[in-house]
């Protein structure tokens, strides 16, 4: 884990099957290799009832992303399955608390960029990407895709698009092609050199 004081990419994702994390894994190799820290963190499942049903640690796997995760981030890549052509609640519900950082403009003019996994082909992807894309565009973040100067995107016959990430969890496996792989790490180097690039005060 990188020390406190160190600039950061934030990894936020919640995952139910593994897929999303295995992204999310191959896109903080893709920040590293960029030079700036990557720093990953989930948010629990959406309870049932009232009352907290979960640890305030999970038992395994990132930890909860807390507010100031957020609001101190130099960078955000979001991730999450899809749900009916939509992000997952809990992705949602976390979100949905973020009013204070809006307020204060904390993620004004930092980088971000989303990925997703469906387990069928054409199971809303891009929507579910631009769905995450909506809340940071209200933040002020500046939204980066996938370029097709990368050449896996114009290759792929599984996951990946130019809004974003994304895996086709084929036979729910959850493992990545190579294709989606290198398209992670690609996203993943993208707003890590935005991050540093953005982040350098203008010249006066």
């Amino acid at each position: 884990m990188s020390p406190e004081s160190e600039a950061y990419v934030l990894i936020l994702y919640y995952s139910r099957s593994g897929a999303t994390a295995r992204m999310a894994a191959e896109l903080a190799r893709g920040v590293e290799a960029s030079g700036i820290a990557a720093r990953l963190r989930t948010v629990p499942a959406v309870s049932p009832d009232t009352e907290a049903s979960l640890a305030p640690v999970p038992s395994e796997g990132a930890p909860y992303c807390t507010l100031d995760d957020l609001r101190q981030c130099a960078g955000l890549l979001m991730g999450s399955p899809t749900r009916f052509g939509n992000m997952a609640s809990p992705l949602r519900y976390f979100l949905d608390q973020t009013s204070d950082i809006w307020l204060d403009g904390s993620l004004t003019g930092k980088p971000a960029a989303v990925f997703t996994a469906t387990g069928s082909l054409h199971g809303g992807q891009e929507t579910t990407l631009t769905s995450m894309m909506l809340p940071l565009l209200h933040h002020g973040m500046l939204i980066a895709g996938i370029p097709y100067s990368e050449a896996a995107l114009m290759r792929t016959s599984t996951g990946g698009t130019p809004y974003g990430a994304s895996h086709w969890n084929k036979g729910h496996t959850s493992d990545l092609s190579e294709d989606e792989i290198t398209l992670c790490r690609a996203l993943g180097t993208r707003v890590g050199q935005l991050a540093q690039t953005l982040a350098v005060p203008a010249a006066k």
